[in-house]
């Protein structure tokens, strides 16, 4: 009797050691996935309700993502991870990614994924200002880079840090071109932040949305999906301008990461945002998908007209990819 209990309780064991391991293959680890960012949070809970898969937020930024790949190469902890698409590149250099074509890859244009598959685009956004106007009291809406070095501007400027976010990164060279720079060529974007750092800016590392909302920062280098999130979805007193000198589109990649723990997962969630729910999705939370036809009508009456958006000019990622040292650099010498 004692020899038959034992035997089942190991058979119990056993059987329960199954379905703790099958629950626990239902999750993919994904870097730069912040809630708060872009709508991922109802891609979360989407991905969650369609596929089963949990995937815990994460606050990381582009930098902070490959930073943690890398330290983490010999024992992944990610399955996935999105990240600017300055940083593409270098992440599939750094051999933290592995070639995997999600369903819909033969849709995305050449020069938005690598043709290997190590990272492909999933959707962009237009680099302006996220302005909150009732911060900004009397004072008026900046149209224009320049207008940002105002004295009257002191303190209520704020861009991310161009040493880790990509978004800062962007931001250095949307101001450089828009200011007559080019890649290889910084001077004009140096300049730009040495002067602005006379009027005290505010240069948070994490996404600052909540800030802005909440009027702590009243002017953000940003883009425009935040901005439109905050006027139609939040109904905050916020709108979103496309600088009068110009600016970037810059797209937003995902890839495979390379011996992740949960690889079955992590392509169910690859081809997940290429899907034509997600992709609508992503259009509803004011982004541009990737594949243009999903963005609605209703959703893009809420955006600027075409006629600001010719001002935004797309990111040669490799040349800004190629200038992402320099940038950092000379940030960190010259204004930091």
């Amino acid at each position: 009797m004692l020899k038959h209990l034992a035997i089942a309780a190991a058979l119990g064991i056993v059987a329960l050691g199954n379905i703790t391991g099958a629950a626990a293959q239902q999750r993919a680890i994904c870097y730069n996935c912040p809630p708060e960012w872009a709508d991922w949070g109802s891609q979360l809970k989407a991905i969650q309700a369609r596929l089963g898969i949990q995937v815990p937020p994460d606050n990381k930024n582009s930098g902070q993502a490959i930073a943690a790949l890398i330290a983490e190469k010999g024992s992944p902890v990610a399955d996935v991870t999105y990240l600017g698409g300055i940083a593409a590149d270098p992440a599939k250099d750094a051999g933290v990614l592995t070639p995997y074509k999600p369903k819909n890859w033969e849709k995305i244009p050449a020069d938005l994924k690598d043709p290997d598959g190590n990272w492909f685009t999933i959707h962009s956004g237009t680099l302006g200002l996220f302005v909150n106007k009732a911060a900004l009291g009397n004072k008026p809406v900046p149209q224009s880079w320049a207008d940002l070095l105002k004295p009257e501007y002191k303190g209520l400027v704020g861009y991310l840090d161009p040493t880790s976010a990509a978004v800062g990164q962007l931001g250095v060279m949307a101001i450089n071109l828009a200011l007559g720079g080019t890649y290889e060529n910084l001077d004009p974007a140096i300049k730009f932040f040495k002067e602005l750092a006379k009027n005290q800016p505010i240069v948070p590392k994490q996404t600052s949305y909540a800030r802005v909302i909440s009027g702590e920062i009243p002017i953000l280098l940003d883009y425009d999906f935040n901005a439109y999130r905050g006027q139609y979805t939040d109904k905050a007193p916020v709108q979103f301008v496309i600088p009068k000198e110009g600016t970037l589109v810059f797209p937003y990649v995902m890839g495979l990461v390379n011996k992740g723990p949960n690889p079955d997962n992590g392509k169910k969630v690859l081809d997940f945002v290429l899907s034509d729910e997600s992709q609508a999705m992503w259009g509803n939370a004011y982004l541009r998908p990737v594949f243009a036809d999903r963005l609605s009508a209703e959703a893009k009456a809420k955006f600027l007209p075409d006629a600001e958006y010719a001002r935004a000019k797309p990111v040669d990622l490799k040349s800004l990819a190629k200038a992402q040292p320099q940038i950092v650099e000379r940030y960190r010498k010259e204004v930091n």
